[in-house]
């Protein structure tokens, strides 16, 4: 995959389900057409890997999480383009709480199958959290295409809080 990304062929991505509920084999590609394809193809990769990852902009699935690095990586590197749409995918990935809603609202996990879905969404919220430095960098850019975006990840960031217990 060249010099970006070379951590995604260790993700066992067969295993994994998007936020489809299908395997998350498409997710690979798609992070390599961002990275390395022109703009008009980047931005129509990204609008797919969306798709994967953070379903009606409000759904994350299994491979949401293990995606979030390598959105990072995108996002910090200097020749991607797109950079604003991948750092408003990562926001609508950490303000995700559909499942969480939903468990709560059906009385907890335990009494519904809603068991794996909540983690999803903690764990993509992690991702995008441990990115910080990325985006914090991206926020005090000279482009404002870039920080403007990031800023306002940031801001969604220190004001959302914490999930509620399920």
């Amino acid at each position: 995959m060249g010099s970006l990304l070379k951590g995604v062929s260790g993700v066992r991505w067969e295993d994994l389900r998007d936020a489809r509920q299908l395997p998350a084999g498409d997710i690979p590609p798609l992070l390599s057409r961002i990275a390395y394809g022109g703009e008009d193809t980047a931005r129509h990769a990204l609008d797919e890997l969306g798709d994967l990852v953070c379903a009606l902009g409000f759904v994350v699935g299994e491979a949401t999480a293990p995606t979030v690095p390598f959105l990072l990586e995108l996002a910090g590197a200097p020749y991607v383009p797109c950079k604003a749409e991948v750092l408003d995918l990562l926001e609508s990935v950490y303000r995700t709480e559909q499942w969480h809603s939903s468990a709560v609202a059906a009385g907890g996990p335990q009494r519904t199958s809603f068991r794996e879905q909540p983690a999803w969404e903690v764990a993509g919220r992690e991702a995008v959290r441990a990115g910080r430095a990325v985006i914090e960098g991206l926020a005090s850019s000279v482009r404002p295409e870039e920080a403007e975006p990031a800023r306002k990840l940031l801001l969604t960031m220190d004001r959302t809080p914490p999930f509620p217990a399920v």
